[in-house]
């Protein structure tokens, strides 16, 4: 059986608060026992794989957008700022929320595109998100670099980055002429 967590943001501490809601007593219309012993047991349908990778995708990225929100949210004490002090050159939290929610929204388009050139017979399609590969290496590579708070150490990563979106924007071009070209011989045979 699921449990239920309900998370609540305490106005005067600033501080997110997780608890779980007490059980109501059992109704005797709707007892466990009668839905157990009912004939007429409803389940829902399976999602397809295409949909629940990107549902589990928009949950992930959900799911870090609201951690992210209330890790901003908490207030650190006077004496911890001192001690956690990060460069003046670190991003905020929002921007890593963008940051990490766009790779999640690529990731997720990715997906989608596959999913689409395969359900309508296009394989010219996976091509496509083929072709979008090389732009996620570059946002991987752009994060990394933020992540180290843009180290000089690893300004390779800018170079890399760069050199992949080119790269990325000719795969893409030529993925999209060949679903063009495609597009042109079906219907030509129509």
């Amino acid at each position: 059986m699921a449990s239920t967590v309900v998370a609540t943001l305490c106005p005067s501490s600033s501080r997110l608060l997780l608890s779980t809601p007490p059980r109501l007593p059992a109704s005797p219309l709707c007892s466990s026992s009668s839905v157990a012993s009912s004939s007429h047991r409803s389940r829902a349908a399976p999602l397809p794989k295409g949909r629940a990778l990107a549902s589990a995708a928009a949950l992930l990225a959900a799911g870090a957008g609201l951690a992210l929100a209330a890790a901003s949210a908490n207030a650190l004490p006077l004496g911890a700022s001192a001690v956690l002090r990060e460069p003046e050159n670190a991003l905020s939290l929002p921007t890593w929320a963008v940051h990490f929610s766009s790779v999640i929204e690529w990731v997720t388009a990715m997906v989608l595109v596959w999913e689409y050139g395969e359900k309508s017979g296009f394989p010219s399609w996976k091509g496509l998100s083929w072709g979008m590969v090389p732009l996620l290496g570059g946002a991987l590579c752009a994060c990394t670099w933020h992540f180290f708070y843009n180290s000089e150490s690893l300004e390779v990563l800018v170079a890399i980055q760069g050199a992949l979106t080119v790269i990325g924007n000719m795969t893409m071009c030529i993925a999209a002429f060949r679903i063009f070209k495609a597009s042109q011989e079906g219907s030509k045979s129509s």
